[in-house]
C-alpha cells in the first residue's frame, strides 16, 4: 500500500502540548504505513498566519491542522485568537482538515466555535489522552468529524439563547480589554455610541455581570475564552 505524505501544522502556545500532538502523529506513522507526516509547529498567531498564507499563495495544502483557541492576538490586532485564525484557515486553505483543541467547555464558546469554524475535529483538552489524539487524527483524515465527549455533551445541551458573539461583539471586548474607553469605541467600531452600549448590555447579560462594570465583563469574557 502506497504511503501518503501529508503536511501537518500544530498551532499551540504551550510547547508540551505541541509535543503531545507531534507524538500522536509519529505514533500513527509507526503503527500505520499509510501515513508519513511533514510536521510544522507554530506557537502564535503571527507565525501561524505566515505559514498558512505561504501555503495558500503557493497553492499547496496543509492536510491537517491542530488549532488551539487560546492564542495571543496578532501584532496588528486583526487576529484576536485561534477562533479568528480558524476563519482565516477556512478562507485560505479550505481543503485543510482543522482539529480545534481548547480548555473551554462553555456552551456559548463551543457553539460559537462550531458555527464560525465548523471544525473537522473538536477536542476539549481535559478529555485528551494519547490514544484519543491518535483516534482523532485517524477519524478526521478518513471519516470526519470527530468530537470529544465533552463537546458532544455541549452540543446536546443546547444553549438557552441563539445569540452568538459576532466579530463586533468580540471587537468591543478586545478594545475594552486593552484599555480603550467606551466613548472612544465609535472611532474604531462601525457603530454609534448607543449601538455599542446596546451590544455591551447584551454581552453583560450573556456573561451575567453588571453592565456598568467593564473590568468584570472583561474578566468574564476572558474566563469563557472570548479574549
Amino acid at each position: 500500500m502506497e504511503t501518503k505524505q501529508l503536511t501537518a501544522l500544530i498551532i499551540d502556545d504551550h510547547p508540551l502540548i505541541s509535543e503531545a500532538y507531534k507524538s500522536a502523529f509519529k505514533y500513527l506513522e509507526s503503527q500505520n504505513n499509510m501515513y508519513y507526516f511533514d510536521i510544522h509547529v507554530k506557537h502564535n498567531c503571527d507565525d501561524a498566519y505566515q505559514i498558512i498564507y505561504q501555503y495558500a499563495t503557493t497553492q499547496k495544502n496543509i492536510d491537517v491542522i491542530f488549532l488551539d483557541m487560546r492564542l495571543p492576538p496578532s501584532s496588528d490586532g486583526k487576529i484576536l485568537s485561534g477562533e479568528d485564525l480558524g476563519i482565516q484557515i477556512n478562507e485560505l486553505l479550505p481543503e485543510s482538515k482543522v482539529i480545534v483543541s481548547t480548555t473551554f467547555n462553555d456552551n456559548y464558546r463551543v457553539h460559537s466555535i462550531i458555527r464560525r469554524i465548523n471544525p473537522d475535529g473538536f477536542l476539549v483538552k481535559n478529555d485528551i489522552t494519547p490514544q484519543e489524539l491518535v483516534t482523532a487524527i485517524e477519524e478526521v483524515l478518513t471519516t470526519p468529524p470527530y468530537y470529544s465527549k465533552t463537546v458532544m455533551k455541549m452540543i446536546r445541551n443546547q444553549v438557552s439563547s441563539d445569540y452568538i458573539l459576532d466579530d463586533i461583539d468580540r471587537k468591543i471586548l478586545y478594545e475594552l480589554s486593552i484599555g480603550n474607553r467606551m466613548k472612544k469605541l465609535p472611532e474604531v467600531i462601525p457603530l454609534s455610541f448607543a449601538g455599542i452600549q446596546k451590544r455591551k448590555r447584551q454581552l453583560a447579560k450573556i456573561f451575567d455581570v453588571d453592565s456598568n462594570d467593564d473590568r468584570e465583563l472583561i474578566l468574564a469574557a476572558r474566563d469563557r475564552g472570548f479574549l
